[in-house]
């Protein structure tokens, strides 16, 4: 049976893997993001019979709720919601952080993905469909840089297990889907665009792909209708837990 995903941040890494992967097995896929060109290249690839693109910014309220009344009647049956649209903004410690910074995460990777979920329940709800969350492993453990990055991420996974409790009864399945390393986009919209700090994080090291998570993402989402992944962390096999920080106290004379 062909089911309909929205995905948000479709135009690179994950959300477009996993538009790749969806319309591979025969479904039809919403795919919003901010980036015309790449929607553009996207409907190309896939075809405008499979894909339907929204030009939207998360941070938009007011364009969220417009994009979703203005679905066309052949994709207006949305069956799953897959909210990847997220990101991280600078590598300084919290004193030294930009404020306008963490009002973009806060604003893109918390208030969008609360204003598309909200607009799109009734029909999740009607069609007894999903909601998959792309969350991450820093919002369980903590790490140098992480400040509001891990904090909205540590609301995507706790606002997940609120919504299983919600929908409870509703026949809606929901996941939080937490990975590790995934090598794309991520560190060089990060850093500004530095692709050499990008390219150092992941060297040698074996990271995850935007495949593995699409894979990953396919697999809760065409599970049985009775079968509810609730969490799924997932890390490359070279990254682990690292130790406790230590600062030395400085001699005095």
């Amino acid at each position: 049976m062909t089911s309909i995903i929205l995905i948000t941040g479709a135009t690179s890494g994950i959300g477009a893997a996993a538009a790749r992967r969806f319309v591979g097995a025969g479904h039809k896929v919403i795919a919003t993001g901010r980036r015309q060109a790449r929607l553009d290249a996207l409907v190309a690839e896939l075809g405008e019979e499979n894909v339907h693109a929204i030009t939207l910014d998360m941070r938009d309220e007011a364009a969220i709720h417009g994009a979703v009344a203005e679905i066309p009647e052949s994709f207006r049956n949305v069956d799953i919601l897959l909210n990847n649209a997220g990101l991280a903004r600078g590598m300084e410690p919290a004193q030294d952080a930009d404020l306008g910074k963490w009002r973009e995460m806060i604003e893109t990777n918390v208030l969008g993905l609360v204003t598309i979920t909200h607009a799109l329940l009734p029909t999740l709800i009607a069609r007894r469909g999903a909601i998959i969350n792309l969350s991450s492993i820093a919002g369980t453990y903590p790490y140098r840089f992480g400040n509001v990055y891990g904090g909205t991420k540590a609301f995507v996974t706790q606002f997940s297990l609120n919504l299983r409790c919600d929908l409870q009864g509703t026949g809606v399945r929901v996941t939080s889907i937490e990975p590790g390393m995934v090598e794309t986009e991520f560190t060089v919209v990060r850093t500004g665009g530095d692709q050499q700090v990008s390219d150092e994080l992941y060297r040698d090291m074996d990271p995850l792909t935007a495949d593995d998570i699409a894979e990953t993402i396919f697999w809760v989402a065409t599970q049985p209708p009775h079968v509810n992944l609730n969490r799924i962390e997932i890390m490359p096999v070279n990254q682990s837990f690292a130790g406790f920080a230590i600062a030395r106290n400085t001699p005095t004379a």
